[in-house]
C-alpha cells in the first residue's frame, strides 16, 4: 500500500510538473493556382486554407535557390491574389511559398508550381 501511495505522489508530481499544452496554430496550405503558366504580369488566384493575413504575411515564388516576393494584393482564408513579378525568369516552373506569420515565422514550400511564359 505504501508503494501505490508512493507511485501516485510520483505520478501526481509528474503531470503537475508537465508544462501546459499550447494549441498549435493551424498551418497554411496551398493548393492550387490558377491559371498555371502566364508572362510577368500575369495575376493569379492561389487556393488553399489558413491564408489570411491572421497566418499568411508574405508570398513567394521560389526555384530552390532564389526567393522573388509577389505583391499579395487580396488575401482572404481560401485565397489569394497576386501577380507575377518582373524578377521571376521565363521558362522557369517555380514552386510558390509563403512565410507564415506568428511567435516563429517559417518559410513553407508548398505543392503547388507556376510556370513563367515567355
Amino acid at each position: 500500500m505504501r508503494l501505490s501511495l508512493m507511485l501516485l505522489a510520483a505520478l501526481l508530481v509528474g503531470i503537475l510538473a508537465a508544462p501546459p499544452a499550447t494549441a498549435q496554430e493551424p498551418i497554411p496550405r496551398c493548393t492550387t493556382v490558377e491559371p498555371l503558366s502566364g508572362k510577368i504580369g500575369t495575376e493569379i488566384v492561389v487556393t488553399g486554407e489558413n491564408l489570411d493575413k491572421q497566418y499568411v504575411a508574405k508570398l513567394y515564388l521560389t526555384d530552390g535557390k532564389n526567393d522573388i516576393e509577389m505583391v499579395i494584393r487580396e488575401q482572404g482564408a481560401t485565397t489569394l491574389k497576386s501577380v507575377i513579378p518582373k524578377g521571376a525568369k521565363p521558362g522557369i516552373r517555380y514552386r510558390l511559398m509563403i512565410l507564415t506569420r506568428g511567435k516563429e515565422p517559417k518559410l513553407i514550400e508548398q505543392p503547388v508550381r507556376f510556370e513563367v511564359e515567355e
